[in-house]
Protein backbone atom coordinates (compact mmCIF):
# COMPACT_ATOMS: atom_id res chain seq x y z
CA UNK A 1 0.00 0.00 0.00
CA UNK A 2 1.74 3.52 -0.70
CA UNK A 3 1.83 5.68 2.21
CA UNK A 4 -0.62 8.16 0.97
CA UNK A 5 -2.68 5.12 0.83
CA UNK A 6 -5.95 3.67 2.24
CA UNK A 7 -7.92 0.82 2.43
CA UNK A 8 -11.80 0.65 1.40
CA UNK A 9 -14.96 -2.07 0.81
CA UNK A 10 -17.52 -1.55 -1.33
CA UNK A 11 -21.72 -2.50 -0.73
CA UNK A 12 -21.65 -5.27 -3.39
CA UNK A 13 -24.38 -3.74 -5.92
CA UNK A 14 -21.36 -1.49 -6.92
CA UNK A 15 -19.60 -3.08 -9.79
CA UNK A 16 -15.72 -3.89 -9.52
CA UNK A 17 -13.25 -5.12 -11.74
CA UNK A 18 -11.70 -7.49 -9.43
CA UNK A 19 -14.53 -9.43 -7.93
CA UNK A 20 -17.97 -10.19 -8.85
CA UNK A 21 -21.01 -8.03 -8.69
CA UNK A 22 -23.80 -9.71 -7.36
CA UNK A 23 -26.14 -7.33 -5.37
CA UNK A 24 -26.80 -9.66 -2.79
CA UNK A 25 -28.98 -12.05 -5.69
CA UNK A 26 -28.45 -15.12 -6.98
CA UNK A 27 -29.75 -13.95 -9.99
CA UNK A 28 -26.54 -12.54 -10.75
CA UNK A 29 -24.26 -14.99 -9.10
CA UNK A 30 -20.99 -15.19 -11.48
CA UNK A 31 -21.03 -11.56 -13.18
CA UNK A 32 -17.99 -10.00 -12.98
CA UNK A 33 -18.18 -6.24 -14.42
CA UNK A 34 -15.59 -5.38 -17.10
CA UNK A 35 -15.27 -1.42 -15.09
CA UNK A 36 -15.14 0.26 -12.11
CA UNK A 37 -18.01 1.94 -10.93
CA UNK A 38 -17.04 5.85 -10.80
CA UNK A 39 -17.46 6.07 -6.87
CA UNK A 40 -14.67 3.08 -7.07
CA UNK A 41 -12.36 4.05 -9.51
CA UNK A 42 -12.15 8.05 -7.83
CA UNK A 43 -11.61 6.33 -4.73
CA UNK A 44 -8.44 4.11 -6.69
CA UNK A 45 -7.53 7.12 -7.99
CA UNK A 46 -7.14 8.58 -4.78
CA UNK A 47 -4.66 5.70 -3.62
CA UNK A 48 -7.44 3.58 -2.60
CA UNK A 49 -6.93 0.05 -2.16
CA UNK A 50 -10.37 -1.94 -2.57
CA UNK A 51 -9.97 -5.41 -0.78
CA UNK A 52 -13.54 -6.87 -0.07
CA UNK A 53 -17.54 -6.35 -1.33
CA UNK A 54 -19.45 -5.88 1.10
CA UNK A 55 -22.46 -8.15 1.95
CA UNK A 56 -26.12 -6.86 1.66
CA UNK A 57 -29.63 -7.45 1.87
CA UNK A 58 -31.23 -8.62 -2.31
CA UNK A 59 -30.70 -5.51 -4.44
CA UNK A 60 -31.32 -3.65 -0.95
CA UNK A 61 -34.76 -4.77 0.34
CA UNK A 62 -34.44 -4.70 3.59
CA UNK A 63 -33.84 -3.05 7.04
CA UNK A 64 -31.84 -5.71 8.65
CA UNK A 65 -29.64 -7.23 6.65
CA UNK A 66 -31.38 -10.68 6.55
CA UNK A 67 -32.78 -10.96 2.81
CA UNK A 68 -28.95 -12.10 1.51
CA UNK A 69 -28.28 -14.58 -0.62
CA UNK A 70 -24.62 -15.31 0.52
CA UNK A 71 -24.90 -15.26 4.38
CA UNK A 72 -26.26 -12.96 6.89
CA UNK A 73 -23.29 -10.24 8.84
CA UNK A 74 -23.39 -9.98 12.53
CA UNK A 75 -23.69 -7.02 14.42
CA UNK A 76 -19.74 -6.64 15.86
CA UNK A 77 -21.12 -5.89 19.17
CA UNK A 78 -23.42 -8.51 19.76
CA UNK A 79 -23.88 -11.85 17.12
CA UNK A 80 -27.23 -12.35 17.73
CA UNK A 81 -28.46 -8.91 16.46
CA UNK A 82 -28.60 -7.53 12.91
CA UNK A 83 -26.15 -5.33 11.52
CA UNK A 84 -29.16 -3.19 9.79
CA UNK A 85 -29.78 -3.05 6.34
CA UNK A 86 -28.75 -2.81 3.32
CA UNK A 87 -26.00 -1.72 3.58
CA UNK A 88 -24.99 -4.11 6.83
CA UNK A 89 -22.47 -5.55 5.18
CA UNK A 90 -20.28 -2.01 4.59
CA UNK A 91 -21.34 -0.91 8.67
CA UNK A 92 -19.94 -3.88 10.26
CA UNK A 93 -16.38 -3.10 7.61
CA UNK A 94 -16.51 0.07 9.06
CA UNK A 95 -16.48 -0.68 12.63
CA UNK A 96 -14.83 -3.93 13.42
CA UNK A 97 -11.48 -2.35 10.71
CA UNK A 98 -10.00 0.51 12.35
CA UNK A 99 -8.98 3.41 9.72
CA UNK A 100 -11.14 1.52 7.10
CA UNK A 101 -13.45 3.45 4.75
CA UNK A 102 -16.70 1.65 3.34
CA UNK A 103 -19.13 2.43 0.30
CA UNK A 104 -22.74 2.10 0.89
CA UNK A 105 -25.82 3.12 -1.07
CA UNK A 106 -28.87 4.65 0.26
CA UNK A 107 -32.76 4.32 -1.12
CA UNK A 108 -34.72 4.67 1.97
CA UNK A 109 -32.15 4.34 4.83
CA UNK A 110 -29.95 1.78 3.95
CA UNK A 111 -26.71 3.44 5.23
CA UNK A 112 -28.50 5.76 8.10
CA UNK A 113 -29.86 2.38 9.66
CA UNK A 114 -26.94 0.28 9.79
CA UNK A 115 -24.49 3.15 10.48
CA UNK A 116 -26.76 3.37 14.09
CA UNK A 117 -26.84 -0.55 14.91
CA UNK A 118 -22.97 -0.59 14.38
CA UNK A 119 -21.92 2.58 15.91
CA UNK A 120 -20.41 4.30 13.40
CA UNK A 121 -20.89 7.44 11.03
CA UNK A 122 -23.03 7.08 7.80
CA UNK A 123 -23.02 9.72 5.45
CA UNK A 124 -25.53 10.17 2.76
CA UNK A 125 -24.94 13.15 0.18
CA UNK A 126 -27.77 14.61 -1.54
CA UNK A 127 -29.26 13.14 -4.09
CA UNK A 128 -27.26 13.92 -7.76
CA UNK A 129 -23.95 14.33 -5.27
CA UNK A 130 -22.14 11.18 -6.16
CA UNK A 131 -22.08 9.93 -9.52
CA UNK A 132 -24.75 6.64 -9.74
CA UNK A 133 -22.56 5.12 -12.56
CA UNK A 134 -21.56 1.51 -11.91
CA UNK A 135 -24.25 0.82 -9.59
CA UNK A 136 -26.99 -1.80 -9.65
CA UNK A 137 -30.21 -0.01 -9.28
CA UNK A 138 -32.84 -0.23 -6.81
CA UNK A 139 -34.64 3.02 -7.71
CA UNK A 140 -33.29 5.27 -9.70
CA UNK A 141 -34.81 8.48 -7.99
CA UNK A 142 -33.68 7.50 -4.79
CA UNK A 143 -30.52 5.61 -5.21
CA UNK A 144 -27.25 7.50 -3.31
CA UNK A 145 -23.72 6.52 -2.74
CA UNK A 146 -21.97 7.19 0.57
CA UNK A 147 -19.43 6.42 2.73
CA UNK A 148 -18.93 4.45 6.82
CA UNK A 149 -16.22 4.96 8.73
CA UNK A 150 -15.37 4.96 12.32
CA UNK A 151 -14.25 8.13 11.40
CA UNK A 152 -16.01 11.52 10.68
CA UNK A 153 -12.63 13.06 9.64
CA UNK A 154 -12.01 9.84 7.33
CA UNK A 155 -15.49 10.32 5.75
CA UNK A 156 -15.08 14.29 5.30
CA UNK A 157 -11.67 13.99 3.50
CA UNK A 158 -13.33 11.19 1.05
CA UNK A 159 -16.72 12.57 -0.08
CA UNK A 160 -15.00 15.45 -2.02
CA UNK A 161 -13.09 12.17 -4.06
CA UNK A 162 -15.91 10.39 -5.34
CA UNK A 163 -18.47 13.51 -5.56
CA UNK A 164 -18.60 16.11 -8.63
CA UNK A 165 -19.97 15.56 -12.26
CA UNK A 166 -19.77 12.72 -14.28
CA UNK A 167 -20.92 12.50 -17.76
CA UNK A 168 -21.59 8.74 -17.14
CA UNK A 169 -24.56 9.65 -14.87
CA UNK A 170 -26.45 12.78 -16.17
CA UNK A 171 -28.35 13.33 -12.51
CA UNK A 172 -25.09 14.40 -11.40
CA UNK A 173 -24.38 17.12 -13.43
CA UNK A 174 -26.16 19.67 -12.02
CA UNK A 175 -24.90 19.74 -9.07
CA UNK A 176 -23.52 23.14 -7.04
CA UNK A 177 -19.82 23.01 -5.90
CA UNK A 178 -18.99 20.65 -2.46
CA UNK A 179 -17.84 23.14 0.39
CA UNK A 180 -17.14 21.26 3.74
CA UNK A 181 -16.33 23.97 5.55
CA UNK A 182 -16.62 27.53 7.10
CA UNK A 183 -20.47 26.98 7.88
CA UNK A 184 -21.68 26.18 11.66
CA UNK A 185 -24.23 24.44 12.18
CA UNK A 186 -26.00 26.31 15.36
CA UNK A 187 -29.70 26.24 15.34
CA UNK A 188 -31.07 22.56 15.39
CA UNK A 189 -35.19 21.62 14.44
CA UNK A 190 -36.63 19.09 16.40
CA UNK A 191 -39.85 17.50 14.69
CA UNK A 192 -41.92 16.52 17.26
CA UNK A 193 -43.98 14.01 14.62
CA UNK A 194 -40.66 11.92 14.81
CA UNK A 195 -40.62 11.43 18.23
CA UNK A 196 -43.49 9.05 18.50
CA UNK A 197 -43.56 5.55 18.69
CA UNK A 198 -39.67 5.38 19.73
CA UNK A 199 -38.38 2.72 21.99
CA UNK A 200 -38.12 4.48 25.59
CA UNK A 201 -34.78 3.45 26.28
CA UNK A 202 -33.78 5.91 22.10
CA UNK A 203 -36.32 8.68 23.71
CA UNK A 204 -34.14 8.73 26.91
CA UNK A 205 -30.77 8.80 25.17
CA UNK A 206 -31.98 11.35 21.94
CA UNK A 207 -33.10 13.95 25.33
CA UNK A 208 -29.28 13.53 26.64
CA UNK A 209 -27.90 14.14 23.37
CA UNK A 210 -29.62 17.21 23.03
CA UNK A 211 -28.73 18.34 25.87
CA UNK A 212 -24.86 17.78 25.52
CA UNK A 213 -25.54 19.15 21.58
CA UNK A 214 -26.39 22.47 23.73
CA UNK A 215 -23.50 22.24 25.29
CA UNK A 216 -21.62 22.69 22.38
CA UNK A 217 -23.56 26.03 21.79
CA UNK A 218 -26.18 24.50 19.95
CA UNK A 219 -29.41 25.71 19.83
CA UNK A 220 -32.44 22.95 19.79
CA UNK A 221 -36.13 23.81 19.34
CA UNK A 222 -39.22 21.75 18.73
CA UNK A 223 -41.06 21.77 14.95
CA UNK A 224 -43.88 20.43 13.07
CA UNK A 225 -43.58 18.80 9.98
CA UNK A 226 -46.98 17.13 9.55
CA UNK A 227 -46.74 15.31 5.94
CA UNK A 228 -43.87 13.34 7.80
CA UNK A 229 -46.75 10.69 8.22
CA UNK A 230 -46.83 10.38 4.83
CA UNK A 231 -43.55 9.59 3.96
CA UNK A 232 -43.44 5.75 4.33
CA UNK A 233 -46.26 5.08 2.34
CA UNK A 234 -45.40 7.84 -0.60
CA UNK A 235 -41.79 5.84 -0.36
CA UNK A 236 -42.83 2.23 -0.84
CA UNK A 237 -44.47 3.01 -3.56
CA UNK A 238 -42.26 4.96 -5.63
CA UNK A 239 -39.28 2.71 -4.68
CA UNK A 240 -41.42 -0.54 -5.47
CA UNK A 241 -42.69 0.69 -8.71
CA UNK A 242 -39.15 1.80 -9.69
CA UNK A 243 -37.53 -1.18 -8.38
CA UNK A 244 -39.80 -3.81 -10.48
CA UNK A 245 -39.18 -1.99 -13.52
CA UNK A 246 -35.32 -2.10 -12.80
CA UNK A 247 -35.67 -5.76 -11.85
CA UNK A 248 -37.51 -6.65 -15.43
CA UNK A 249 -33.99 -6.94 -17.22
CA UNK A 250 -33.06 -9.86 -14.80
CA UNK A 251 -34.72 -12.68 -16.49
CA UNK A 252 -31.88 -14.95 -17.68
CA UNK A 253 -31.77 -13.73 -21.14
CA UNK A 254 -29.49 -10.23 -21.08
CA UNK A 255 -28.61 -10.40 -17.69
CA UNK A 256 -29.15 -12.73 -14.61
CA UNK A 257 -28.12 -16.60 -15.01
CA UNK A 258 -29.86 -18.78 -17.31
CA UNK A 259 -31.41 -22.48 -17.23
CA UNK A 260 -31.06 -25.05 -19.66
CA UNK A 261 -34.66 -24.59 -21.04
CA UNK A 262 -34.01 -23.01 -24.45
CA UNK A 263 -37.34 -24.84 -25.64
CA UNK A 264 -39.44 -23.46 -23.66
CA UNK A 265 -41.58 -20.91 -24.71
CA UNK A 266 -39.85 -17.40 -23.48
CA UNK A 267 -42.42 -16.32 -20.96
CA UNK A 268 -41.80 -20.05 -19.18
CA UNK A 269 -38.24 -19.36 -19.56
CA UNK A 270 -38.24 -16.29 -18.19
CA UNK A 271 -40.69 -17.71 -14.84
CA UNK A 272 -38.69 -20.29 -14.52
CA UNK A 273 -35.40 -18.40 -14.27
CA UNK A 274 -37.18 -15.39 -11.73
CA UNK A 275 -38.99 -17.93 -9.97
CA UNK A 276 -35.74 -19.87 -8.83
CA UNK A 277 -33.44 -17.06 -8.35
CA UNK A 278 -35.42 -13.94 -6.83
CA UNK A 279 -35.57 -14.23 -3.08
CA UNK A 280 -38.61 -14.02 -0.76
CA UNK A 281 -38.63 -10.22 -0.53
CA UNK A 282 -37.69 -9.17 -4.52
CA UNK A 283 -40.28 -11.42 -5.20
CA UNK A 284 -42.67 -9.32 -2.69
CA UNK A 285 -41.63 -6.03 -4.33
CA UNK A 286 -41.78 -6.70 -7.88
CA UNK A 287 -45.64 -7.60 -7.48
CA UNK A 288 -46.06 -4.38 -5.05
CA UNK A 289 -44.35 -2.24 -7.94
CA UNK A 290 -45.96 -3.89 -10.08
CA UNK A 291 -49.73 -3.76 -8.86
CA UNK A 292 -49.41 0.51 -8.11
CA UNK A 293 -48.29 1.08 -12.20
CA UNK A 294 -51.32 -0.96 -13.36
CA UNK A 295 -53.29 0.11 -15.77
CA UNK A 296 -55.96 2.59 -13.69
CA UNK A 297 -53.83 2.46 -10.75
CA UNK A 298 -51.02 5.13 -12.03
CA UNK A 299 -52.77 8.48 -10.86
CA UNK A 300 -54.14 6.48 -7.61
CA UNK A 301 -50.68 5.54 -6.39
CA UNK A 302 -47.69 6.68 -8.34
CA UNK A 303 -48.99 10.35 -9.52
CA UNK A 304 -50.24 10.46 -5.93
CA UNK A 305 -46.64 9.84 -3.79
CA UNK A 306 -45.13 12.01 -6.54
CA UNK A 307 -47.33 14.71 -5.09
CA UNK A 308 -46.64 13.78 -1.48
CA UNK A 309 -43.21 13.77 -1.79
CA UNK A 310 -43.20 17.52 -2.95
CA UNK A 311 -45.12 18.58 0.04
CA UNK A 312 -42.75 17.00 2.23
CA UNK A 313 -39.69 18.90 0.21
CA UNK A 314 -41.88 22.24 0.84
CA UNK A 315 -42.22 21.76 4.74
CA UNK A 316 -38.63 20.34 4.92
CA UNK A 317 -37.46 23.91 3.73
CA UNK A 318 -39.75 25.94 5.76
CA UNK A 319 -37.92 24.64 8.06
CA UNK A 320 -34.81 25.03 6.92
CA UNK A 321 -35.68 29.21 6.64
CA UNK A 322 -35.17 29.26 10.46
CA UNK A 323 -33.03 26.33 11.50
CA UNK A 324 -30.00 25.02 9.90
CA UNK A 325 -30.71 20.99 10.59
CA UNK A 326 -33.28 18.67 11.62
CA UNK A 327 -32.35 15.81 13.85
CA UNK A 328 -34.01 12.77 15.23
CA UNK A 329 -33.26 9.80 16.81
CA UNK A 330 -31.72 7.46 13.41
CA UNK A 331 -33.88 4.37 14.33
CA UNK A 332 -36.87 3.48 16.59
CA UNK A 333 -34.97 0.93 18.18
CA UNK A 334 -31.56 -0.73 19.32
CA UNK A 335 -30.45 -3.35 16.67
CA UNK A 336 -33.14 -6.64 17.33
CA UNK A 337 -31.75 -10.05 17.70
CA UNK A 338 -32.55 -12.32 14.84
CA UNK A 339 -35.52 -13.96 16.52
CA UNK A 340 -37.24 -10.92 16.78
CA UNK A 341 -36.54 -10.16 13.44
CA UNK A 342 -38.20 -13.98 12.56
CA UNK A 343 -41.58 -12.67 14.18
CA UNK A 344 -41.74 -9.32 12.67
CA UNK A 345 -44.76 -8.99 9.45
CA UNK A 346 -42.85 -7.20 6.75
CA UNK A 347 -45.02 -4.63 7.39
CA UNK A 348 -43.34 -4.01 10.49
CA UNK A 349 -40.28 -4.21 9.22
CA UNK A 350 -41.21 -1.87 6.70
CA UNK A 351 -42.74 0.90 9.49
CA UNK A 352 -39.22 0.56 11.10
CA UNK A 353 -37.78 2.93 8.40
CA UNK A 354 -39.89 5.43 9.62
CA UNK A 355 -37.15 8.01 10.40
CA UNK A 356 -35.25 7.06 7.76
CA UNK A 357 -36.91 7.37 4.89
CA UNK A 358 -38.04 11.25 4.47
CA UNK A 359 -34.33 12.40 4.08
CA UNK A 360 -34.02 10.17 2.04
CA UNK A 361 -37.78 10.86 -0.24
CA UNK A 362 -36.99 13.97 0.01
CA UNK A 363 -32.87 13.68 -1.88
CA UNK A 364 -32.07 15.31 1.56
CA UNK A 365 -28.52 15.08 2.61
CA UNK A 366 -28.10 13.50 6.08
CA UNK A 367 -25.69 11.55 8.74
CA UNK A 368 -26.28 9.27 11.14
CA UNK A 369 -24.00 9.55 13.63
CA UNK A 370 -23.02 7.50 17.12
CA UNK A 371 -24.48 8.85 19.89
CA UNK A 372 -25.35 6.85 22.78
CA UNK A 373 -25.38 3.38 24.19
CA UNK A 374 -28.27 1.18 25.64
CA UNK A 375 -26.67 -1.77 27.31
CA UNK A 376 -23.52 -2.79 25.06
CA UNK A 377 -25.47 -1.63 21.82
CA UNK A 378 -24.83 1.68 19.99
CA UNK A 379 -27.58 3.93 19.53
CA UNK A 380 -27.56 7.05 16.82
CA UNK A 381 -28.77 10.33 15.42
CA UNK A 382 -30.06 11.45 12.44
CA UNK A 383 -28.72 15.21 11.41
CA UNK A 384 -30.36 16.46 7.56
CA UNK A 385 -29.20 19.56 6.38
CA UNK A 386 -30.69 21.70 3.04
CA UNK A 387 -29.67 20.13 -0.27
CA UNK A 388 -26.19 20.49 -1.41
CA UNK A 389 -25.54 21.96 1.91
CA UNK A 390 -22.98 18.89 3.35
CA UNK A 391 -20.67 21.49 4.99
CA UNK A 392 -23.32 21.70 7.65
CA UNK A 393 -23.12 18.08 8.44
CA UNK A 394 -19.28 18.14 8.09
CA UNK A 395 -19.46 20.81 10.79
CA UNK A 396 -21.77 18.79 12.97
CA UNK A 397 -19.69 15.49 12.68
CA UNK A 398 -17.00 17.14 13.32
CA UNK A 399 -17.78 18.96 16.34
CA UNK A 400 -19.30 15.79 17.49
CA UNK A 401 -16.41 14.00 17.29
CA UNK A 402 -14.41 15.92 19.25
CA UNK A 403 -16.46 15.74 22.32
CA UNK A 404 -18.02 11.73 21.72
CA UNK A 405 -15.81 8.86 22.89
CA UNK A 406 -17.39 5.90 21.19
CA UNK A 407 -16.63 2.33 22.71
CA UNK A 408 -15.87 -0.21 19.43
CA UNK A 409 -15.82 -3.95 20.36
CA UNK A 410 -12.83 -5.81 20.25
CA UNK A 411 -11.53 -7.70 17.70
CA UNK A 412 -10.13 -11.46 18.46
CA UNK A 413 -7.82 -12.42 15.54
Amino acid sequence: MPDDGFHFSAKDNLCSLEMQTRAGSKILDGYRPPFDATAISRLKEAGGILVAKDNMDEFGFGTFSTNCAYGVPRNPYDEERCCGGSSGGSAAAACLIEGHLALGESTGGSIACPAAFCGVYGLTPTYGRVSRYGLVDYANSLDKIGLLSRSAKQIVKHLPTISGMDLKDPTSCAQPELILDGREARNIAIPKEALEGLDENISDTFMRTLKEMESLGMNVDEVSIPSLSFALPAYYILATSESSTNLARYSGMRFGVRNDNYGSHFNEFFSQVRSKEFGKEAKRRILLGTFSRMVGFRDRYYMKALQVRSLIIREYQKVFEDHDVVMTPTMPFVAPRFDEVDQMRPLDMYKADFLTVPPNLCGLPHVSIPSDYVGRMPVGVQVVAPHWEEGLLADMMLRWEDHFAPEYPEVIL
